[in-house]
């Protein structure tokens, strides 16, 4: 098994706290409802939202995922990184055994935001993962953040 890995972080206006409410402890309620077109519901199979949970993502008719399953595998809301892995999928499992994830909220010294995700793709044995396989997951990510940044942005006492 190899595992290839990833970092990415982006800068927002929006507040480390508000960012981590909404992507991390709420995203269950709000990324069905500020991106209905992608994202049918996520609801949790076993526990709260803590360490040792299981989430599952179903998504909207006509996408080429039906559904992906994460475990929580850390969550620390007091410095606002949370660390997941990614179980099961109806699609993306033919190459890959697990992916983690760590993601961090920091100030930054004007008072925004720095995202920063780690990703660490776990892959099979003789498989190969092409950049162009990470791409497309990458930039659906980096999406959902913006838009969640977007309707912060528009909604300024929503998680405050």
């Amino acid at each position: 098994m190899a595992i290839t890995s990833y970092t990415q972080e982006f800068t927002t206006p929006i507040s480390p706290s508000r960012m981590f409410k909404a992507l991390i402890l709420d995203s269950h309620n709000l990324m069905p409802k500020i991106v209905p077109h992608g994202i049918k519901s996520i609801e949790f199979l076993h526990g709260d939202g803590g360490a040792g949970s299981i989430k599952q993502t179903n998504f909207a008719e006509g996408g080429h995922l039906k559904y992906l399953k994460h475990r929580i595998d850390a969550l620390d809301s007091e410095n606002l990184v949370c660390k997941y892995t990614l179980i099961e999928g109806d699609v993306v499992f033919d190459k890959i055994e697990f992916v983690t994830y760590e993601v961090k909220f920091e100030a930054s010294s004007d008072g925004a935001c720095v995202c920063k995700m780690t990703s660490e793709y776990h892959t099979k044995a003789n498989a190969e993962l092409k950049e162009e396989d990470i791409k497309q997951g990458k930039d659906k990510a980096m999406g959902l953040y913006k838009v969640v940044e977007e309707y912060l942005l528009a909604n300024p006492n929503v998680y405050a």
